[in-house]
């Protein structure tokens, strides 16, 4: 995998993790309930979720690049108009402010996991995204490796850093007006994703 490759994921990646979702809004929570110590299993909890969801994500692609890799490209297609319907519904969804009450530390480890891991969403953003950074000449299961360890350690570092400055700046992350600031900036992102990689393909 070439750098310029991998930086442009690290970015992509940065800004995705980086808009307020149900699981940043449970790091909140419990961060606010506990304080850090209390935080850490909800990271550690995101971070396998990332992981899992993933893996199966990725050997589905694996699979299909196997098969046939027009099939492959055709859904790289599909993906570009999936980020870019993305970004619109992300720029128009409404914003709430309210967070998850503080969890229990093995309740909030299995709750962030199911959140992360099950969310179908979450599934089809990852076939839809990752494969605009995947050279179907080289090899996927390395390529694949590097993206899934990136994404899951920029995962983790976001959920924790929510979680350290949940105690002073938690009023503004749920104040509607930032909420409305940060998915437009998000939903921007993925418009331009999705439109330069139709336009590289075009």
């Amino acid at each position: 995998m070439e750098l310029s490759t991998w930086l442009a994921f690290c970015a992509a990646a940065a800004v995705m993790v980086l808009i307020p979702g149900p699981t940043i809004l449970l790091v909140i929570g419990q961060s606010l309930g506990g304080g850090l110590r209390n935080a850490l299993p909800l990271a550690a909890g995101v971070a396998l979720g990332d992981l899992v969801a993933m893996v199966l994500s990725l050997a589905g692609l694996g699979a299909l690049l196997a098969a046939s890799a027009t099939l492959f490209t055709a859904v790289k297609w599909v993906g570009a108009a999936y980020l870019v319907w993305l970004g619109v519904t992300m720029w128009r969804a409404p914003v709430t402010a309210e967070a998850s009450p503080p969890l229990p530390p093995s309740r909030a480890f299995r709750q962030a996991f199911i959140v992360t891991a099950l969310n179908p969403k979450g599934i089809v953003f990852f076939v839809a995204f990752v494969p605009q950074f995947i050279d179907a000449r080289g090899s996927f299961v390395t390529q694949a490796a590097i993206l899934v360890a990136t994404f899951v350690t920029i995962a983790t570092v976001n959920a924790l850093s929510y979680a350290l400055l949940a105690g002073k700046l938690s009023g503004a992350v749920r104040r509607p007006s930032v909420r409305r600031l940060l998915n437009r900036a998000g939903g921007s992102v993925l418009v331009a994703a999705g439109l330069a990689v139709a336009l590289r393909r075009a």
